[in-house]
């Protein structure tokens, strides 16, 4: 399963499970992550996940932005359209930090092999 953990000051303070299909990140006590900081637009951002097309069983996650006032970005750039997070992503919505991990991906990173 994936998770969110936010950083303050590289830190882990809160890890938020991403347990459902569609995960609403935002500012009003509607969203499935709150996060109640002025930077953070009322409907933010939005992740997703996603069967992958290519291996039965692991899912993909994707982030969009919502149109929000200070954006949201990934490794430090901007999240134009729908955006497919890896593990260890570096996510930014306002002045909030966050790290995607996937510990499936990481699971599947371990055991691949690459042949020359």
């Amino acid at each position: 399963m994936a998770s969110l953990s936010q950083l303050v000051d590289n830190v882990v303070v809160n890890t938020f499970d991403l347990s459902q299909p569609v995960t609403r990140i935002g500012r009003r006590p509607d969203n499935d992550l709150c996060i109640d900081e002025i930077s953070v637009s009322g409907q933010h951002a939005v992740i997703e996940a996603a069967p992958n097309a290519y291996l039965d069983g692991l899912v993909d996650y994707y982030i969009t932005d919502s149109n929000s006032t200070n954006g949201t970005f990934v490794n430090d750039l901007p999240v134009n359209g729908r955006q497919r997070l890896n593990s260890h992503d570096l996510i930014r919505v306002g002045w909030n930090q966050f790290r995607f991990v996937d510990e499936d991906e990481s699971a599947l990173e371990k055991t691949a092999f690459i042949l020359d």
